[in-house]
């Protein structure tokens, strides 16, 4: 694998452990250092490195955004054709093993499997009171990421709990898609068997969140009677509600309420730059996400990346409260607001992710476009409904799946007048089509199409191929033939 990979867990935070500088130099025998194989010595470095396993959570803003363009709910955008060209295949299907942003998500999400493993590694070095609570939560990490992997590349190396380290890239194989989903399971139920079901630390892992995640692994294998019985036990928690109103769900001051199940943290104190994306302490996405020149009011300035299609926008049944919040109509808005002014960039729908663009009010620092606070809402409430929906429709328990899929539309609608009664296949249908509505504009919609067999819905979609992505051009190099590429993209 990549040497800059590899590497890459020196980049977190417990560098700054380093003996401090004074005027003078002063010289030491031997010299202090530290390294992998001398650091896990204390409760401190264990949760230390458990940072910066969360960390790398913060640069899968991108794989929102391709979730999206890659779907048919946006188009690329951008300022041009050639703003980002990564966007722009993914959006045509027309991508190869050469894509920066593809690398991009691969090198990050790999970084992540490498914090956590890190973690693993050296669980036994120290003991200390808690230990299995932080191992519970780099477990949970390293499934996280892994499962992002999965959904994008299908199998890919494993090593257990150890590092990848430079000349594995041409020994260990890529594992089957199966043999992933067991890591994953396995390491979602050590956490949820070990993970403080106290936790009250905003973003941090909690029980809630392990056995939604494994959920909807369980539900992306078709393995529909343990994602509904894992599901169900999230929902009889009484831990979660839906937020009623649902046009403060995504503000900066609603984060990690009671519709949160598992929050990405964001902030717009520390920024990072186009030289170092995944260092940024904000969302990327949102800053891409926001209308080109745009002044007016509620919203800042963006790059007109990720826009929503007429069709996406039409999804919505008359009198559903949801369109608008989700969707910002930007003529509409305009019309509604006089002296607003925006630019059009390439693609211009007159649509944007109202959802995931920037607001006013926020600090930024330095860069508006780059350091905005939103938080992700990776795994919501709403979602794990539809989620169980789905999976109790699929093994004959409708009266409980259409349950779970009217307290949706209930807060959609504003009232029970817009319930189902379908059964069947029909009812999956009406899930189906609610997943979309629901969740536009949150990175779903490509792997929902994917994994229901609805990928021809996807324009210029190839059946047998654009169910995966391909494998990174410099890292089949690297592997010097010992894997093979995904079918489609010799």
């Amino acid at each position: 694998m990549k040497k800059k990979i590899i590497t890459a867990i020196a980049a977190f935070s417990f560098l700054a452990l380093g003996v401090s500088c004074t005027d003078s130099f002063v010289d030491r025998d031997p010299v202090y250092s530290i390294d992998g194989e001398n650091y896990f010595n204390s409760e401190n470095d264990y949760n230390q490195a458990l940072i910066g396993a969360y960390d790398l959570l913060q640069s899968s803003y991108i794989n929102v955004l391709m979730g999206e363009i890659a779907s048919d709910n946006t188009l690329a955008g951008g300022e041009s054709a050639t703003d980002v060209p990564g966007f722009v295949q993914v959006d045509q299907m027309s991508h190869t093993p050469v894509n920066a942003q593809l690398k991009n998500l691969w090198d990050w999400m790999f970084a992540g499997v490498n914090r956590a493993s890190y973690i693993l590694e050296f669980k036994d070095k120290t003991d200390f009171e808690g230990k299995e609570k932080v191992i519970a939560q780099a477990r949970f990490l390293r499934a996280y990421y892994h499962f992002e992997l999965v959904k994008w590349f299908g199998g890919i190396p494993l090593k257990g709990d150890a590092r990848f380290v430079l000349g594995d890239e041409t020994k260990i194989p890529r594992s089957s898609k199966e043999e992933v989903y067991a890591v994953i399971e396995s390491d979602l139920q050590y956490a949820i068997e070990n993970l403080d079901p106290n936790e009250r630390i905003p973003g941090r892992v909690t029980v809630g969140a392990a056995r939604a995640l494994l959920g909807k692994a369980y539900l992306y294998q078709g393995k529909y009677q343990q994602a509904a019985d894992m599901l169900e036990t999230v929902i009889q928690s009484g831990k979660y509600s839906l937020i009623q109103d649902y046009s403060t769900l995504f503000e900066n001051n609603n984060e990690n309420n009671a519709e949160s199940v598992f929050e990405v943290q964001y902030t717009d104190a520390e920024g990072g730059s186009f030289t170092c994306l995944q260092c940024a302490e904000g969302n990327v996405a949102v800053g891409f996400n926001g209308p080109r020149g745009y002044s007016g009011p509620l919203f800042e300035s963006g790059y007109s990346f990720n826009v929503p299609t007429q069709e996406a926008y039409d999804a919505f049944e008359p009198g559903d409260n949801r369109r608008d919040i989700a969707i910002l109509n930007i003529v509409q808005f305009a019309e509604e607001n006089p002296g607003t002014t925006y630019g059009t960039g390439y693609q211009h729908t007159g649509f944007f992710n109202r959802k995931y663009i920037p607001r006013k009010g926020d600090a930024n620092l330095p860069d508006v476009n780059l350091t905005n606070p939103n938080n992700y809402r990776a795994i919501r409430y709403a979602d794990v409904l539809l989620m169980a929906a789905e999976a109790f429709n699929k093994i004959g328990n409708d009266a409980k799946a259409a349950a779970y899929l009217n307290l949706v539309r209930a807060r959609a609608f504003g009232d029970n007048n817009h319930n189902v009664t379908a059964t069947g296949a029909a009812l999956g249908d009406l899930i189906w089509k609610e997943r979309r509505v629901e969740l536009v504009g949150e990175g779903h919609r490509f792997f929902d199409l994917v994994r229901t067999g609805r990928g021809r819905e996807i324009p210029n979609f190839v059946e047998g191929k654009n169910e995966l992505f391909p494998i990174p051009y410099e890292e089949m190099q690297f592997s010097n033939g010992n894997w093979k590429q995904n079918p489609g993209y010799n």
